[in-house]
């Protein structure tokens, strides 16, 4: 009998060290390596759709406290470094609210950013911007109707689309935006509904990265969440599987 007993407790105990070790490998992975995130609204259409989910790289900018869960404030600044690049689709916290936000670098440190009739302007330069079609599909574009598509190329060459909701919307002029030394201009790709460093977000500090959009591994529409399996027939968006995060 007593020896039942043991086996029963060393097989409990093999358990709960196997799930340790499980949990503490998955937090190492989270804070170091890759970590998944989901799109909560429509500001990166039609680049990312609202149940896109995917995964955003730790290593690609180095690390700081917000690579950490919950953000705890035992350092500052970052850890082995890189800087992001102009074009690259990032999660940041903000720098208020600290809530997670993934938008495109737009502007770099020293950069002047200005919207004029719905054309970016970078150092007071033009951005070539090409009209390369319309969607119509609520489900890219949130609007009944035909939306115009952008493909927007960056001077480093990396171009991507953008949507003009509205070709006179007040996002479509704003002031000149010059970007402090240690920090970054985001925009969405969604230039008329976008909650970025135009209104309300202000320039991003470095520390505040927390790592690259790589690549998204799941998507579903309708609101569905990835757990409802019985939506999956319908609502599954198997054409985005794998696909690129940026472009």
């Amino acid at each position: 009998m007593s020896d039942k007993i043991e086996k029963k407790q060393s097989t409990f105990s093999e358990t709960v060290s196997v799930v340790i070790q499980a949990l503490i490998l998955a937090l190492i992975i989270r804070t170091l390596l890759f970590q998944p995130f989901s799109i909560p609204s429509g500001s990166m259409r039609p680049t990312l759709l609202e149940g896109d989910y995917l995964f955003v790289s730790k290593f690609s900018y180095g690390y700081s406290r917000h690579s950490l869960p919950f953000s705890p404030n035992i350092f500052s600044g970052r850890i082995w470094a890189d800087e992001p690049e102009r074009g690259d689709v990032a999660v940041f916290k903000h720098p208020v609210s600290n809530v997670d936000y993934i938008k495109r670098v737009i502007g770099l440190p020293g950069d002047r950013i200005q919207m004029k009739d719905g054309v970016l302007f970078i150092n007071g330069e033009p951005v070539k911007r090409e009209l390369v079609g319309q969607i119509d599909d609520p489900d890219v574009t949130e609007q009944f109707g035909p939306v115009d598509v952008y493909r927007e190329t960056l001077p480093n060459g990396v171009s991507y689309n953008t949507l003009d909701l509205s070709p006179n919307s007040s996002a479509d002029n704003t002031r000149e935006f010059a970007v402090p030394d240690g920090h970054y201009f985001m925009m969405g790709d969604n230039r008329d509904n976008s909650n970025d460093s135009r209104f309300g977000v202000g320039y991003v500090p470095l520390e505040n990265f927390v790592g690259r959009a790589d690549i998204i591994f799941f998507s579903i529409a309708g609101g569905a969440s990835p757990l409802e399996i019985w939506r999956w027939p319908s609502e599954l968006r198997l054409e985005r599987f794998f696909k690129s995060a940026s472009k």
